[in-house]
């Protein structure tokens, strides 16, 4: 997992996002309510898809684009069950939450990866590229 990743609030641009993504090399920011808890998380397809092909301005607010409800993992989540997490909700990226239920790090594809075998990354790959239900 990456620890502290960049996390941005529903009312910033998509602009600002965006940049944020480029700045950390990621393609999700989790998006966090007052309390440090993940109320969506905004990726470089909601820019794409929900913000700039619809015509939307680039001062859009991410909660206007976000993808939500979160689903996110715990710390003690094990690997196996994060990536069926990711697999059964056909995600690239996780948001990890603490206990009390603040963001504290990120699961990326490249993660599993990196920490697994062939076989393991293959599974998680083929899963989450099934077409949409």
């Amino acid at each position: 997992m990456t620890q502290n990743p960049t996390c941005c609030r529903a009312d910033t641009s998509v602009q600002a996002a965006a940049k944020l993504m480029m700045d950390n090399d990621c393609g999700e920011i989790p998006v966090l309510d007052d309390n440090g808890s993940p109320v969506g998380v905004i990726t470089d397809r909601d820019i794409a898809c929900r913000c700039v092909a619809e015509g939307k301005s680039h001062d859009t607010r991410v909660g206007d684009v976000m993808s939500s409800p979160v689903v996110t993992v715990k710390p003690t989540t094990s690997f196996a069950d994060c990536c069926a997490t990711m697999e059964q909700n056909q995600i690239r990226r996780v948001p990890v939450v603490d206990d009390s239920g603040k963001c504290c790090g990120m699961v990326s594809q490249a993660d599993i990866a990196l920490g697994s075998n062939t076989e393991n990354t293959g599974e998680l790959v083929r899963d989450m590229s099934k077409p949409n239900r």
